[in-house]
């Protein structure tokens, strides 16, 4: 039988453990998963930091992340339309250097550096931007050189912010001309946006568009213009990294309600602010047209909160996945401070894993924080490390980019070296970027056990490299190697086969 048929005893015992009341899912790891985990900027972690400091905290970072089975990092490198890269058109971060323009001393470029390292642990690197946001409370002074003094015209002040106006399209067009400087200069897997649209409301705060409103509102009302604006945005964005670097993934992180049930018979049995009504987030509608390929509604409530219950919630974005990918948005330390609602002595985290996996349209989480993962904070990186993410994980298809698999690799074998025994092979012969392999997945069988390339437990590598050392100890014991090739896209190539004594 073809090594890529289902094993017909697995299912047995799955139908069976699933009668029993088993959560097959918890207990049997998905081959796909996205595990991501957000590495912010805007708490100040890296503020003032030398580079040198800079790399080593952000090692030991991905190190553990690495450890603890993450696959994808959100890394945040625009904040306030200023840079942690090498920008062309804003001025370096304040949250790099300290002051706002003053470039690192001495000089290097943190998302480049990131996407190297990122690529190096097997890990995606997605580029986290806030699109309209150009000054928060904590700036006190612009560079000479931001959007907002070159342009103080194309933006309004809320509060102690300044947010870049969505109604004027010349925003829209400078947005997608950053996106295209980034794209067209990092190796980016991702472009990714938060939950910052129109400003959060706050009490007795009004945006000051009526002007903007007068000229481009039309006949619309205030609320539907507001939307339209961003979708128009989201929409260009998409086209934009289409048709640049069309396997560059675009995903978004929205506040963790569409809408209350009390304002939409659709919405969640919620009670809280919401994307659709407050910050004019139409998000299913981005899903719906397929503006963007994944989905992370941050969910970070508690099960069993009175106003945003996580069940009820992350029920509710499952049934409007739509045909994109859906991940969740968890909270390390609000998951970790509350306890299980049936038992009382542990955390919700498996509780929460356990939910999660048992729905057919979640495929992953995002943690936030990265750090908290690092910090082991309740116990989380210890439970992701030796339970849920113990094995490697593909990242989940995006068929609609593209769903052609790579050839497989060629001329698997083993051989002696200096430094032991070795299992090398040759990249597959592709044209075009979306064609060639960009990541192997290595497999491990038993002499007697059915090699099945279909779960998780047998994976014990995916890498970058063409080779793999193996642990050779007497050679009295035989085993099946299985590779196959990924493409950028995590398509997998039918796999080649390897049988060594070890």
């Amino acid at each position: 039988m073809n090594i890529f048929t289902l094993d017909y005893k697995v299912v047995l015992l799955t139908v069976i453990m699933s009668l029993a009341g088993f959560n097959i899912r918890s207990e049997i790891l998905p081959k796909r998963e996205f595990r991501g985990a957000w590495i912010q900027c805007v708490n100040g972690q890296f503020m003032g930091m030398s580079p040198t400091e800079m790399k080593r905290s952000l090692t030991e970072q991905l190190n553990e992340l690495q450890a603890c089975g993450i696959n994808a990092i959100m890394f945040q490198v625009r904040a306030e339309a200023d840079a942690l890269y090498a920008s062309k058109f804003e001025p370096w971060s304040r949250f790099l250097t300290g002051n706002q323009g003053v470039a690192p001393v001495p000089y290097w470029d943190p998302l480049e550096w990131m996407i190297e390292a990122c690529h190096a642990r097997g890990m995606e690197l997605h580029a986290w931007i806030n699109p309209y946001r150009a000054k928060t409370k904590g700036t006190k002074q612009l560079a000479n050189t931001h959007p907002a003094i070159c342009h103080p015209e194309r933006f309004f002040s809320y509060g102690n912010q300044i947010i870049m106006d969505p109604g004027l399209p010349e925003n829209r067009e400078y947005l997608c001309i950053v996106v295209t400087d980034i794209l067209m200069r990092y190796d980016v897997d991702g472009i990714h946006i938060d939950d910052y649209f129109y400003p959060y409301p706050e009490s007795g705060l009004r945006i000051a568009d009526e002007t903007t409103y007068a000229q481009y509102g039309g006949n619309k009302n205030l609320g539907d213009w507001r939307r339209e604006n961003v979708n128009k945005l989201i929409e260009m964005l998409h086209d934009c990294i289409r048709e640049i670097k069309p396997w560059v993934k675009f995903g978004v992180s929205p506040f963790g309600i569409y809408r209350n049930s009390s304002t939409d018979p659709n919405g969640s049995a919620t009670r809280g602010l919401q994307n659709y009504d407050d910050l004019y987030a139409d998000v299913l509608q981005w899903i719906e047209k397929g503006w963007v390929d994944y989905n992370i509604p941050q969910i970070y409530w508690e099960i069993g909160h009175s106003a945003a219950d996580y069940e009820t919630l992350i029920r509710w974005w499952s049934n409007y996945a739509g045909d994109r990918l859906l991940f969740i948005g968890q909270d390390v330390e609000r998951t970790t401070k509350a306890a299980d609602p049936n038992y009382a002595n542990q955390n919700q985290l498996r509780h929460k894993m356990s939910l999660q996996r048992s729905l057919p349209n979640v495929e992953g989480s995002c943690w936030w924080y990265a750090k908290a993962v690092c910090d082991n904070v309740g116990g989380c990186g210890t439970e992701l490390k030796h339970r849920y993410y113990r094995k490697p994980a593909l990242l989940p298809k995006m068929p609609w980019i593209d769903d052609k698999s790579p050839k497989r690799v060629r001329n698997l074998t083993t051989l002696w070296t200096d430094d032991g025994l070795v299992l090398f092979w040759r990249s597959p012969k592709g044209k075009g970027e979306m064609n060639v392999a960009r990541e192997y997945v290595v497999y491990r069988f038993d002499e007697k056990e059915r090699v099945d390339i279909s779960f998780s437990e047998n994976i014990i590598a995916i890498t970058r490299n063409t080779f793999i050392k193996l642990p050779y100890k007497d050679g009295s014991r035989k085993y099946t190697y299985v590779v196959t090739a990924l493409d950028r896209l995590h398509n997998e190539s039918r796999g080649v086969k390897e049988k060594v004594k070890l």
